[in-house]
């Protein structure tokens, strides 16, 4: 099948060129790679622009929102499978593209996700977060599984990820505005409709992130945001448990390795993760100033925000 790759970018480093680079010489290589640049200006690889089946597309940073501008890309694909990434994740080896495309040989399955592999640079806590997130074996979730899984049912990460292209213009695609996941929004659309998500463990990328405790409650934040305002998705499973879960299982891990002076640092974290997550929910309740001190998306916040809640 025709695979089309998406891939926001703002602000790009070298891992771009290398992502790219890996694209095109993976062993079943995509028919096209799209790049949606925001604010021509920061763009510092206009060599990709050169390349045989690149493409990059400019947009203002007021253009800019999490589901509609991956959604503008996909209206501006035609291959039978869209495959969206972010512009730090590199692949692992050349079997990326290969590895999520076989998933879809089962005519149920509408989404794949590769394994997120933690780069050289992460820390322990982040590293053992990769392996909880992303396990070493595969797996296909529907709505069967929401009992055992609960809001795990619904993980399907844009940090790599691919999609039928008709099932996903069916289902009306991403949310056209939205704060933070539209990858897991969708995923919980496809369930609900009946379909199935691959986890592909043998697709691999490298992507991580050392967040400290303050961006670690931003981002919580906006997460609980975007929960709250689809709870015709997330209503049908608690996120709290599977956050308390990853605690424990670290707390435990850590202990293991021989490394408890890290306890400290793992409760701090998630105790703003916690903080975060908790008025995100609550948003609605909290002053203007306030969400827009917490936000890591202050952009996101016009008036008509605050309306819609």
């Amino acid at each position: 099948m025709k695979i089309d790759v998406i891939i926001p970018s703002y602000r790009p480093d070298q891992r771009l060129v290398r992502l790219v680079k890996g694209l095109l010489a993976s062993r079943e290589p995509a028919a096209r790679i799209l790049i949606i640049n925001t604010e021509k200006q920061l763009f510092p690889f206009p060599e990709l622009e050169k390349l045989d089946r690149v493409e990059v597309v400019h947009i203002k940073k007021a253009e800019f929102d999490h589901g509609g501008t991956r959604d503008r890309a996909a209206m501006l694909c035609n291959g039978e499978l869209l495959l969206f990434m972010t512009q730090d994740a590199v692949p692992a080896d050349g079997n990326l593209v290969g590895s999520l495309a076989a998933a879809f040989a089962d005519p149920g399955v509408w989404a794949a996700y590769a394994r997120q592999l933690p780069d050289e640079s992460c820390g322990e806590l982040e590293r053992y977060t990769r392996s909880f997130n992303y396990p070493s074996g595969s797996r296909v979730k529907s709505m069967e599984d929401l009992d055992e899984l609960g809001v795990k049912t619904f993980f399907c990460s844009n940090v790599c990820a691919m999609y039928r292209a008709d099932k996903y213009r069916e289902l009306g695609g991403f949310e056209k505005r939205t704060i933070f996941n539209e990858d897991m929004i969708f995923a919980g659309k496809l369930i609900k409709a009946g379909g199935k998500i691959a986890y592909v463990a043998e697709a691999r990328v490298i992507h991580s992130h050392n967040y400290g405790c303050m961006e670690q409650l931003h981002r919580n934040f906006d997460l609980a945001v975007s929960q709250a305002d689809h709870m015709d998705i997330f209503g049908m499973a608690k996120s709290e448990s599977e956050g308390i879960r990853l605690v424990k299982q670290t707390a435990a891990w850590l202990i293991r390795q021989g490394k408890p002076w890290l306890l400290p640092g793992l409760v701090c974290q998630s105790g703003f993760k916690y903080l975060g997550y908790f008025l995100g929910k609550r948003y609605r309740r909290l002053p203007k100033w306030m969400v827009r001190k917490l936000t890591m998306s202050p952009g996101y916040w016009k008036e008509s925000s605050f309306k819609q809640s």
